[in-house]
């Protein structure tokens, strides 16, 4: 009586099988399927580049409104960062004055100096 061999799978193979499956291969790094569908990111995606300034908390309700199911707002914030849209802040600061400019022009000479200045 002859044993059957075992063989490994490569790793293109067990792609194969899982897509055919319809199993989730980007869930891996977590263990745990996705609550959010690919259609839903790009939902995601198109509200979030219409309007610049709305918040993964706001943005939560209206996909659960559009969709029938709740998602939180921390997977709201993972999938528009996995897409590469990031909560940012624009950088306020006091405008010079002419007399600001001025003052930061001439500080820029001091580079000139020689030692005995």
């Amino acid at each position: 009586m002859v044993m059957a061999q075992r063989k490994q799978l490569d790793d293109f193979y067990v792609v194969e099988l899982l897509d055919e499956w319809n199993v989730d291969v980007t869930s891996w790094n977590t263990g745990r399927p996705r609550v959010t569908t690919p259609n839903e990111h790009r939902y995601l995606a198109v509200i979030a580049k219409r309007n610049r300034w709305i918040t993964a908390l706001d943005l939560s309700p209206q996909l659960s409104s559009a969709s029938s199911r709740t998602v939180s707002r921390q997977t709201v914030y993972r999938r528009l960062g996995y897409i590469g849209l990031y909560a940012r802040r624009s950088v306020r600061c006091v405008p010079l004055t002419a007399t600001h400019c001025r003052l930061r022009l001439t500080w820029r000479e001091h580079t000139f100096w020689t030692p005995q200045q």
